[in-house]
């Protein structure tokens, strides 16, 4: 409208015979000609940009994009083509431990990295939805975007299966040492990016706003939405925490690439009484939350949270017996007491998702939908998506507990594909738990905005009365 001119698109000087109307913009100093552009310094044509003065032709960014894919897909193939062939060069009675072993070093950053994915699905639909998620999580407008979220996870799927997959190559061909400095280096590197606060500002769209972990324990600060939205995540990753500690563990004893961890007393093997206790870590973290909300709140809903969260400790701990009592006294006394305690604890988790956090009491708003909120066009109205998360929500939480279980620690396929699912139901639990939130902010600046509404008419009210009198 402003600086720009129109010209005929029937002008002789700016078509060709066969071609497509041709624009030229003088505020932008921009030809554009059909789906591609022309401007001062360059021309791109059939998906190829030329710059003025130069000789050089540069694909465009669509097609630089189809590149990526290809080659990202291309390396997938091949880690898998050395891999496999690499697992089949051992023999059969070494190639299941092996695995298991190797397994266990790469897994916890693999489901870190799934993770990362699906946070940035999160916000991408946040994004769409017109869900002001910076407000709600209180962060700046610096905080990263779905897509260099993405970059970030991308970055993850590449580097760690190609460490994966060089420890395997390196260990079959005979080369120990070399393979058992692979999980080491890339640990060292996940040390070293987490170490640099600069990086990891840049890197973590919440830095700054969070308290730190450590600190939960002596609850020193007040804790906001942000810092247990967090704790919440790290509760559906206690298989992620467990896997770190129990590879460090072996790489500081140097039991990498050995056969050493397997004897029952061994120091970092899956008898290690740490391992509950690593499990249950994020658990204590959440309730030590809860019992400082209630401290500074005073709602009895909050210790009520806290008792969700200490119901996670009877399970892990009286599971992790199984290593330390008779087979008989865990058949008949502690087996069904880890039974009974992870049926309330899957019920009660349950109960708390749906009635709490999603705030779906009675399942009132499956039927009635009668709340208006930006995610109407998306999720509201849509019944079925209701139903799959509840019914999705009861069967993972079942499954999670049962995870947590220490005498499933071998079954390496089982437990990953259930940690897997875990990341999955938190990644659904998300989507509603950040609406529900949504909708209560909505509803407070409403209320505010009629408070203050009805207060300036009752202003106005006696100063009319007043100037009458």
């Amino acid at each position: 409208m402003f600086g720009g001119v129109a010209v005929p698109a029937n002008s002789p000087h700016l078509r060709k015979s066969g071609s497509r109307p041709v624009v030229y913009d003088l505020g932008g100093g921009k030809w554009r000609r059909g789906g591609f552009i022309a401007s001062r310094g360059g021309r791109r044509f059939n998906g190829w940009y030329r710059s003025s003065g130069c000789s050089a032709m540069m694909p465009s960014p669509i097609l630089l994009r189809r590149l990526k894919v290809l080659l990202f897909f291309i390396w997938g193939l091949i880690c898998c083509k050395i891999g496999w062939d690499s697992v089949m060069r051992m023999s059969a009675d070494k190639r299941d431990l092996f695995l298991y072993e190797a397994f266990l070093y790469f897994n916890p950053l693999l489901l870190a990295a799934l993770m990362v994915w699906l946070w940035g699905i999160n916000l991408w639909f946040f994004a769409q939805g017109g869900v002001n998620y910076a407000k709600i999580f209180d962060v700046d407008q610096s905080h990263l975007t779905h897509r260099e979220i993405w970059r970030c996870a991308i970055w993850m799927t590449i580097i760690v299966p190609t460490s994966m997959t060089a420890y395997i190559y390196l260990y079959s061909h005979g080369e120990v040492s070399y393979a058992a400095s692979q999980p080491v280096l890339l640990y060292a590197a996940v040390v070293m990016i987490l170490l640099l606060k600069d990086t990891l500002a840049n890197s973590f769209p919440f830095t700054g706003k969070f308290t730190p972990i450590w600190m939960y324990f002596v609850s020193k600060f007040a804790i906001s939405f942000a810092d247990f939205f967090l704790a919440d995540i790290f509760t559906s990753m206690a298989k992620v925490f467990s896997d770190l500690e129990r590879s460090v563990c072996r790489m500081v004893h140097r039991q990498v690439a050995t056969i050493a961890w397997l004897e029952a007393d061994s120091v970092c093997g899956s008898h290690s009484v740490a391992i509950p206790f690593v499990l249950v870590l994020p658990y204590l973290f959440r309730l030590n939350q809860c019992l400082r909300q209630y401290k500074d709140t005073g709602e009895k809903a909050t210790l009520l949270n806290a008792l969700k969260y200490s119901t996670a400790v009877p399970v892990i701990f009286l599971s992790a017996l199984k290593y330390h009592v008779f087979p008989d006294r865990w058949t008949n006394f502690y087996r069904p007491l880890w039974l009974l305690s992870g049926v309330v604890n899957s019920s009660y988790s349950f109960y708390w998702d749906v009635t709490r956090d999603w705030d779906l009491s009675g399942f009132t708003r499956i039927f009635k939908f009668n709340k208006p909120h930006l995610f109407s066009h998306m999720l509201h109205g849509r019944r079925w998506v209701y139903f799959w998360v509840i019914g999705s929500n009861l069967i993972l939480r079942c499954t999670w507990t049962y995870k947590l279980s220490a005498h499933l620690r071998h079954n390496y396929v089982t437990v990953f594909i259930i940690a897997a699912l875990e990341i999955f139901r938190r990644f659904q639990w998300i989507f509603f738990r950040v609406e529900n939130e949504w909708i209560k902010m909505n509803s407070k600046s409403h209320s505010h905005l009629s408070v203050d509404e009805i207060s300036n008419d009752e202003e106005k009210l006696l100063h009319s009365i007043n100037y009458n009198v």
